[in-house]
């Protein structure tokens, strides 16, 4: 298949300000296994604008808490292209990750095709891949996409471990393809970013991109935001205080985003009960934020343990405080 290449690729250069990460839209019957098509098109594109007229610039789809796992890639395929028509000329890249690596090539191809800027990769999640695989899966990616830029999902608790940095060193000599990683943040990160900030856009999320970004000024450009869809104002104030390097407002805004998630952690830690229920409860978040109009979830990822949904609704309360603060 012949791909249809966008006349100037994204670089690492490009990739500055806050990613957007979108929640996919659901139909009222999306929770029946017999639910055909359970995409919510119209909150799709009336989401995209909004968060798109918020300040947001680039956008994700298709994570964790997008429901990669649970779409059927006919539903995929309407969503992204509903939201790169909608975003245009704003780049989109799209989640790809499958169970193994010809599904999400053949995806990406068909994706990028479409107007995809580039995709957005984890590692296939039934096994855990070791570091050659890894390396194998992201060259193999790359070679079916020559010149699309690619972003890797680098989701401990998703793929049963961090990417290393030999992997990623190796990655950044060989494989010019990729130019950004979204990854959670921690120790290793600092690491990352200290060795190969200049080649590679390490991302981390709104919370934590301020000491990141105070350490490292001139690499620590971007970070990635699942918040975006309870109301972008926030994120949008602490990606412009970050830039100008205004340390003090962007100070304070972190702390308001700190104060919006006291209570996202069910245990209180980000630990496995917030990861197995994370899908669910960012639908509650959503919900009770009143930005958009989410839906129910899709199955599996059903159900959540009712002393969960107080905290989850909390955070969204906050959230869409703060948009309407800043926005």
């Amino acid at each position: 298949m012949k791909l249809s290449l966008a006349k100037t690729m994204m670089t690492v250069e490009q990739m500055v300000g806050t990613v957007g990460v979108l929640p996919t839209p659901a139909t009222p019957d999306a929770e029946r296994w017999d639910a055909r098509q359970t995409v919510n098109l119209a909150e799709t594109e009336r989401m995209v604008a909004a968060v798109v007229g918020g300040g947001i610039d680039i956008l994700m789809t298709t994570a964790t808490f997008g429901e990669v796992a649970s779409l059927t890639w006919e539903e995929l395929h309407a969503f992204a292209d509903c939201v790169i028509r909608t975003a245009a000329p704003r780049p989109v890249f799209v989640g790809v990750t499958t169970l193994n690596t010809r599904d999400t090539i053949e995806r990406a191809r068909t994706l990028v095709d479409m107007g995809a800027a580039g995709i957005f990769a984890g590692r296939p999640m039934l096994m855990k891949l070791d570091d050659r695989q890894i390396v194998r899966y992201y060259h193999d990616l790359a070679a079916a996409l020559p010149g699309v830029p690619i972003i890797v999902y680098d989701n401990a608790g998703t793929f049963r471990g961090k990417i290393s940095i030999d992997v990623y060193q190796e990655l950044a000599a060989t494989t010019p393809e990729i130019i950004a990683a979204r990854q959670a943040g921690g120790r290793e990160t600092y690491d990352d970013v200290e060795a190969l900030g200049d080649r590679i856009r390490f991302m981390v999320n709104d919370k934590s991109w301020l000491p990141l970004a105070r350490r490292y000024p001139d690499r620590a450009l971007a970070c990635w935001s699942g918040n975006v869809a309870c109301g972008p104002g926030a994120v949008v104030a602490l990606s412009r205080a970050i830039l100008s390097r205004d340390w003090d407002a962007a100070e304070a805004i972190q702390q308001k985003l700190e104060w919006a998630a006291e209570t996202m952690y069910p245990t209180g830690t980000h630990d496995g009960a917030f990861s197995d229920y994370s899908i669910q409860l960012c639908h509650i978040r959503l919900q009770a934020a009143g930005f958009i109009d989410p839906g129910p979830c899709r199955p599996p990822y059903i159900g959540v343990p009712e002393e969960y949904v107080a905290g989850a609704e909390e955070v969204g309360r906050r959230l869409r405080q703060l948009h309407e603060q800043y926005g």
